[in-house]
């Protein structure tokens, strides 16, 4: 049996849905002449111009009602239209798990999901509507804040979507579609303490922004968890607290990491499980390549695994 990749868009009302979807299908290199089938279970303001998707080898089929959406129903429409790809913009009321877990023959493999959010109302929703904004966040790769104003505290926003999804992208669009410019504040963990503590999942973030602007980091206290790595040409106070990171599949896994000092290292063997407190100071190393961020530990203490193995850049 043919698998069929099928793209998941989910969000509320009006949450800008349709446009994702129109742009997604307007790219020849994504549309590539197959038969691409969009199953519209919700229809707000905007719309599609089915005679111009027609001409693009592009078919719509409306389901009104969630009792239509059946695994029956599924199967009647690969039979009917035999696509190649399938794009569900699925109703922001409907349970997510369901169509996933209940619905969707094994044989429709989502290879992504996209949540759309309009800035304007996430408070609200946020506020009044957890359980079906978390059902949607909670299995997307990527949510799409739209509609942002020039001051949105996004790094707030990233925190509130982490909480629900731990490896979902978060992007910010402006209210012109552009992206929104890079800030401080786009970082899902407080840098505004003298201590900075950080979350299990917030490691490869951190990594990455204290490599590239290590100076923000300096003279701060940071607290986190990481594994040891440990190599015999080391100096007895030199170990490498660190996490596996998986940059974009199960093959592209490597070990990051900063250098740090403790009188402890000594006592520690590769592959435990730490917790660091330490001083950020900004140095040279060769490991570095030039300047950047050096640990000076004033406490390591065994702890237990992280729950993710991995880390992710987000």
């Amino acid at each position: 049996m043919q698998e069929i990749p099928v793209y998941l868009f989910t969000g509320f009302l009006e949450s800008g849905k349709t446009s994702f979807i129109r742009d997604t299908v307007s790219d020849p290199d994504f549309i590539d002449g197959e038969k691409t089938l969009i199953v519209l279970c919700e229809e707000g303001v905007e719309e599609f111009d089915e005679v111009a998707l027609a001409k693009s080898n592009v078919d719509i089929v409306t389901v009104e009602d969630e009792e239509e959406l059946t695994t029956e129903f599924i199967k009647n429409l690969e039979s009917h239209y035999k696509p190649a790809r399938v794009l569900i913009e699925y109703n922001g009321m409907w349970k997510v798990e369901r169509l996933v877990m209940e619905v969707l023959p094994k044989n429709w493999q989502v290879v992504q999901v996209i949540t759309t959010v309009d800035a304007t109302t996430y408070e609200m929703y946020n506020n009044n509507m957890k359980s079906l904004l978390m059902d949607q966040v909670g299995i997307s790769d990527l949510v799409v804040f739209n509609r942002c104003k020039l001051d949105m505290k996004k790094g707030a926003a990233k925190r509130s979507i982490r909480a629900f999804n731990r490896k979902a992208t978060v992007y910010f669009e402006a209210e012109d579609g552009s992206q929104l410019p890079e800030t401080d504040d786009d970082l899902p963990f407080d840098i505004s303490p003298d201590e900075i503590v950080l979350e299990d999942y917030d490691f490869g973030t951190w990594y990455m922004d204290a490599m590239d602007h290590p100076n923000k980091y300096a003279k701060k206290k940071v607290k986190f968890k990481a594994t040891v790595y440990k190599n015999r040409n080391f100096p007895k106070d030199l170990f490498v607290p660190g996490r596996f990171a998986m940059t974009c599949c199960a093959d592209d896994i490597a070990f990051i990491g900063f250098v740090c000092h403790s009188d402890q290292a000594e006592k520690l063997k590769n592959k435990d499980w730490v917790t660091v407190e330490a001083d950020v100071r900004i140095e040279y190393r060769k490991e570095y390549k030039g300047k950047g961020p050096v640990l000076y530990a004033t406490n390591v203490e065994m702890a237990e695994k992280a729950e993710e193995e991995f880390v992710y850049f987000n």
